[in-house]
């Protein structure tokens, strides 16, 4: 009777032993996920306000880049709405109507903390409590080469538009990296075409709010930077029109070279 008593004793110390460990878990993995942005908004066109978490898990205690980020949407019906984002640095939201519906949509800038200054860009709207991934506007098609004499050429796929870069003012380092040898180039080079570093809602025809992204281009390495390439978008349709390219060069030698 005394071994079944223990037994039963010994069961039950190490099952509540369990459950304690299960909820300082739960507690500890809450006490991880901060609340980085909390906002009240109509979403869903219902003209209530509806309630937005972003919320991110940091990668240790104390640390700035986020593991996981989550958005979540908990709508003035009490449903709720929640989407996982992928990690990084300071992400944002802004509330803007950019599928031109009459209801404002949610769109997310995150920062990947790369050496090339890149932003990961979401776009979702609500409308109806019905969760639905926009998407935002694939980066310009651009086509690169260096030319011999210190020169190299772009194309944008997306107009068919072609640029020319006088890099003379770069020989030197140029010729140290051995990427050029008295002018002529080693072997065929490309550029280096960056995904967009910041996509942002502006007005970019009339009232109608679209997205305005810039993409840089450079040379031999990354901080070898040539030009920013900028593009305006407007959704139209169920899909993003490109309205207008334009080309910034650092240093002012750009050629335009025509259709």
């Amino acid at each position: 009777m005394k071994k079944e008593l223990l037994f039963a004793f010994a069961a039950f110390f190490f099952m509540s032993l369990s459950a304690i460990t299960g909820v300082y878990a739960v507690e500890e993995a809450n006490m991880l996920e901060n609340v980085i942005v909390k906002e009240q908004m109509d979403v869903t066109g219902d003209g209530k306000l509806d309630t937005i978490y972003v919320k991110g898990e940091p990668f240790e205690e104390g640390a700035i880049f986020l593991r996981t980020i989550t958005l979540e949407v908990l709508s003035a019906t009490g449903k709720s709405h929640k989407i996982n984002l992928e990690g990084g640095y300071e992400p944002r939201i802004d509330f803007k109507d950019l599928n031109n519906d009459g209801i404002k949509d949610l769109f997310l800038a995150v920062n990947t903390g790369g050496s090339g200054g890149l932003t990961n860009h979401y776009l979702y709207t609500v409308k109806n409590d019905l969760l639905t991934d926009i998407t935002v506007p694939e980066p310009l098609v651009i086509q690169t080469s260096f030319l011999n004499g210190y020169k190299a050429n772009m194309t944008i796929e997306n107009t068919n538009e072609s640029y020319q870069f006088d890099l003379r003012d770069r020989a030197k380092d140029y010729e140290r990296l051995g990427l050029y040898h008295n002018g002529k180039l080693n072997e065929p080079a490309e550029l280096m075409v960056l995904p967009f570093g910041t996509l942002k809602p502006v007005k970019v025809s009339g009232n109608q709010i679209g997205l305005k992204g810039s993409q840089r281009i450079s040379g031999a390495y990354n901080a070898d930077s040539i030009a920013y390439v900028e593009s305006s978008w407007l959704y139209e349709n169920g899909k993003w029109k490109l309205l207008d390219t334009n080309v910034m060069e650092l240093r002012k030698n750009t050629t335009k070279k025509k259709k």
